[in-house]
């Protein structure tokens, strides 16, 4: 009696597989090749980076505590307009303020302002990049004032021509 209630049951269900097919509802989906130049610069714009994120983990290292000279250490995610952090080539550009107190417009003197870090190349820029953090990291040299504060501004150039730019308030260790 159960064997043949089983078969039914299985009978059944192959009958209404048949009927209703197994095969997905088509949908018509556009290739890549068939969106034209437009359509492909809207859609895909959202995954470009829109904004420049200066991590909490940027920090001043001192002399005693590497085996060399001191350095700013920062870390950078960029972001795209869904803010999920990225990878993405483009050039860096890093700056140094003097912070002034009580003041509209707290960005100071510039202090330094490093060369630019290109990282167009796949190579170079898998140095930089720090998958774990899904962030880049850069050690650059400079030696700061015990009790300053300063603002560090980091700008992110794209191949594209997009300039992107975000300000981080930094404080030399005591």
């Amino acid at each position: 009696m159960r064997i043949a209630a089983a078969v039914l049951q299985v009978f059944f269900l192959v009958l209404l597989l048949t009927y209703i097919g197994c095969e997905p509802a088509k949908v018509d989906i556009k290739s890549p090749t068939r969106i034209d130049k437009t359509t492909d610069a809207q859609g895909y714009s959202g995954y470009a980076p829109a904004k420049v994120d200066i991590m909490p983990l940027t920090d001043f290292i001192l002399a005693s505590e590497t085996k060399g000279s001191p350095k700013l250490r920062i870390y950078i995610g960029l972001l795209d307009s869904f803010n999920c952090q990225m990878k993405s080539p483009g050039v860096f550009r890093f700056e140094l303020y003097e912070w002034v107190s009580l003041s509209a417009e707290p960005k100071g003197r510039r202090i330094i302002l490093w060369p630019d870090i290109d990282l167009t190349d796949a190579a170079k820029n898998n140095q930089y990049w720090r998958d774990f953090l899904r962030a880049y990291e850069f050690n650059l040299d400079f030696e700061p004032k015990a009790q300053q504060n300063y603002i560090l501004q980091a700008t992110f150039l794209s191949p594209a021509g997009r300039r992107l730019s975000s300000d981080f308030n930094l404080k030399s260790p005591k």
